[in-house]
């Protein structure tokens, strides 16, 4: 065999392998999902291992306690489907990543309330100037803190806002190195406990400032593994809708709400109450105009438009709609 020829040999032999491998690789099974601690049906999807029976998956169910550090889990590759607040989705569109909204996985209406603690002399959203107020930075809540500051009359720089996750925010809260926060469950259970709610989210919305917690996919994994993407959607509408259906039967007592508070990490006499703070979509509700049908993309703009504003994105994309997709519900109508 001349030189030429054991060359070209090596060559085929080593771009089989390539291909042998990347066959392979795409022939696993496997996913990484990032999720939070909101208090939602689907933890017990996570906590039951009903989606791996029904897909036939391996999933890696990795925690994150805001959704800053699960756009950075996913821009690094490292996390293929995370779970994100409205904030949070904007920022990672703004900022150009190939990801995608694909689920609306609660409305979150009453679930996050801004709360003073007891004694910081704070009666109103006026009252905050000159505080401290503990937030996750780049949350829904950030996001609504820094509108309700706004339309209180308040610049947001004569209050001190500090970085904190949900964890460290009740841990401030008990030490009493805050005045008051804007956070959900399971912190929020706890907060309130010594503290009065000024606003929830709901009554935020109300002035065109709606947030929601959504999936978010890698766009590129997606196409690769539509089936598992058609497969989660019908399970987590299947759950959402067998709460919505059976309310009075998630006590504390039961294994749904058990399996809730033990993924979210919060206390199970909680659970019930945190869970109907929330609104959750069916899948016709999730394909409507008002959601993945256009709804979604305007809110992302807006959203990102504010925070631009406020210095929190640099750039504000041309057409947020590329970031929102309702094929996958529609698949699982």
């Amino acid at each position: 065999m001349t030189i030429d020829k054991r060359i070209i040999s090596c060559v085929t032999a080593a771009i089989a392998l390539t291909l042998a491998g990347a066959a392979h690789a795409q022939a696993k099974k496997e996913v990484t999902f990032a999720h939070q601690d909101m208090v939602v049906p689907f933890r017990v999807l996570i906590d039951t291992g009903e989606l791996e029976k029904a897909t036939g998956y391996k999933i890696s169910w990795k925690k994150f306690t805001g959704g800053g550090d699960v756009i950075r889990a996913m821009a690094s590759g490292d996390v293929q489907i995370g779970e994100v607040g409205s904030s949070p989705a904007a920022t990672a569109a703004s900022q150009g990543m190939d990801v995608q909204v694909f689920w609306i996985l609660d409305d979150i209406a009453n679930a996050e309330q801004l709360v003073a603690r007891n004694g910081s002399n704070v009666n109103s959203i006026a009252d905050l100037k000159g505080k401290k107020i503990g937030v996750p930075f780049v949350s829904t809540t950030h996001y609504q803190l820094l509108f309700a500051l706004k339309d209180a009359g308040v610049d947001p720089k004569s209050a001190t806002v500090l970085n904190m996750r949900p964890p460290e925010i009740a841990a401030a809260w008990e030490r009493g190195d805050i005045d008051a926060t804007f956070v959900w469950n399971p912190a929020l259970a706890r907060v309130k406990q010594s503290g009065k709610v000024l606003a929830s989210a709901g009554d935020i919305a109300k002035k065109g400032t709606p947030t929601f917690d959504a999936i978010m996919v890698s766009k590129s994994w997606a196409a690769q593994n539509k089936e598992f993407m058609v497969a989660l959607v019908k399970a987590i509408a299947a759950k959402d809708a067998e709460y919505k259906a059976n309310k009075a039967k998630w006590t504390v007592d039961s294994a749904e709400v058990k399996s809730v508070a033990k993924i979210s990490g919060a206390d199970v006499k909680d659970v019930p109450e945190a869970l109907g703070d929330y609104s959750f979509l069916s899948l016709e509700e999730q394909a409507s105009p008002t959601w993945l049908g256009g709804g979604v993309a305007k809110a992302l703009a807006d959203t990102s438009v504010f925070l631009k504003e406020q210095g929190r994105v640099t750039e504000v994309a041309s057409d947020y709609s590329k970031f929102v997709t309702d094929e996958f519900v529609k698949a699982a109508k």
